[in-house]
């Protein structure tokens, strides 16, 4: 039976209907050398390059090196007649004559690309003809390096990804699975509006998922997995956000304020805590005894923060000390310092919070980090000793926070501009009295 292969320009890839004849393709393989580089014999190697329709794909050394003044870059050969040309030379036509074998073996097939033939050529055992499986293979390497350098969290952001693409070309196209050369920058258009519309991401989210997604073709491309990169020319830009802090009196009204409710009451301990030593969620909901460290007579957290693996190192102040202690006979706490909730059911206790103490700002655990870094800026830290507590891995990062400071030391201006009233009314009685006059001279 004869099958029709259809393309889809819309997406960039290919679709069956019941009747299909395969279009013949343009195969081609060529050697070139690794000019830039010549080894202690004064060779250089030979590499393999492959096209198909007009995509290319380097397949790497031939594990062949020739000198390079006996090479001829036009017929992809050794000079000459002499026995070592001659060898090199039947050896590149076994190879040329290998990898045209395969793509043979696949010409009148829906497997064909590049991948697959790249594949069999390096005698690649895992299969990843599909994205999904590149997922899967990525994934599980992730998932093995899980408490030896990254954690839980990193796996499910990886996980949720897969997942989010995977109901988008099921939703979209109709697929369960797309080929890793079906995999274009239009599909990836598609995936981004896919989470802004219809997952409700906004446009920063959507950003740092595509990122991720992208990581997952560079392990591929790194790999030998792939040879298609449908990010290469996509160029990503986070939007600059406000970032919500709260102000002093914000802070102290949150902290005066009376809670009978134990568990609202340990939320707004845990945000305290936060807002006094500017750990974040993860790093706050793991900290134990042993994090707790004292040097010369004073109490520092010292550790490493569970996201990026920098350093932790924040002194305590007299705040979180008895926050710490208020909770060392609480039977909920475990082996950690704090009683812990998840993340998510945190963050809907802080809106209840909020509403509580009259906060007009939508509180969250980050929220708490972010106050952290501003009110520290504002009264005086450098900003290198707030990156280094907050275990940035870029000063660019907390130099966000120094623009927030700056804005609020404007409205904090502007606040003390509206008490000036009586200065004003002093100075035109005396400082300006003179230009007063000579006003009242000039528009006589």
């Amino acid at each position: 039976m004869l099958y029709l292969k259809v393309f889809n320009l819309e997406h960039g890839f290919w679709t069956c209907s019941k009747k299909v004849v395969f279009m013949k393709s343009n195969f081609k393989a060529a050697f070139y050398l690794r000019s830039n580089h010549v080894n202690k014999d004064g060779k250089s190697m030979v590499m393999l390059r492959c096209s198909l329709n007009g995509e290319r794909a380097n397949f790497g050394s031939t594990g062949i090196g020739v000198d390079p003044k006996a090479w001829n870059s036009s017929k992809s050969r050794v000079k000459g007649r002499t026995t070592e040309a001659l060898s090199t030379n039947l050896q590149l036509s076994n190879l040329e004559d290998l990898v045209l074998s395969i793509y043979n073996k696949y010409e009148n097939t829906d497997e064909l690309s590049l991948d697959r033939i790249k594949q069999d050529f390096l005698g690649k055992t895992v299969s990843t003809d599909t994205i999904m499986e590149l997922f899967e293979t990525h994934n599980e390497d992730v998932k093995k390096q899980v408490g030896y350098g990254l954690s839980t969290t990193s796996y499910q952001k990886y996980e949720l990804v897969r997942k989010r693409f995977a109901e988008m070309i099921m939703k979209k196209y109709r697929r369960k699975d797309l080929r890793l050369t079906e995999v274009t920058p239009f599909v990836i258009h598609d995936f981004e509006l896919y989470l802004r519309t219809e997952i409700g991401q906004s446009a920063n989210t959507a950003t740092k998922t595509l990122k991720t997604f992208k990581s997952v073709i560079l392990f591929g491309l790194r790999n030998g997995l792939t040879t298609n990169n449908p990010f290469a020319n996509i160029r990503f830009h986070l939007k600059a956000v406000d970032r919500g802090y709260l102000e002093d009196d914000e802070l102290n009204r949150l902290m005066n304020k009376e809670i009978e409710n134990k568990r609202l009451s340990l939320i707004r301990d845990l945000f305290v805590f936060s807002c006094f030593t500017g750990l974040a969620y993860i790093d706050l909901a793991n900290l134990k005894g042993e994090n707790i460290v004292t040097l010369n007579g004073v109490e520092w957290i010292k550790g490493r923060r569970i996201k990026t693996g920098t350093l932790i190192n924040v002194v305590l102040l007299d705040i979180p000390k008895r926050l710490i202690l208020k909770y060392t006979d609480d039977k909920r706490r475990k082996e950690f310092l704090f009683p812990i909730i998840s993340n998510q059911k945190m963050n809907a206790y802080l809106k209840e919070i909020a509403a509580i103490c009259n906060i007009d700002k939508n509180l969250t655990c980050h929220i708490a980090r972010h106050t952290f870094a501003t009110m520290a800026l504002s009264k005086g830290v450098p900003i290198e000793s707030v990156s280094k507590m907050l275990g940035h891995t870029n000063i660019r990062t907390t130099q966000i926070y120094a623009k927030v400071t700056d804005k609020k030391i404007e409205h904090d201006m502007e606040g003390l501009a509206g008490q000036m009233g009586k200065f004003n009314k002093s100075a035109e009685n005396g400082l300006f009295e003179d230009n007063l006059e000579s006003d009242k001279a000039a528009k006589a």
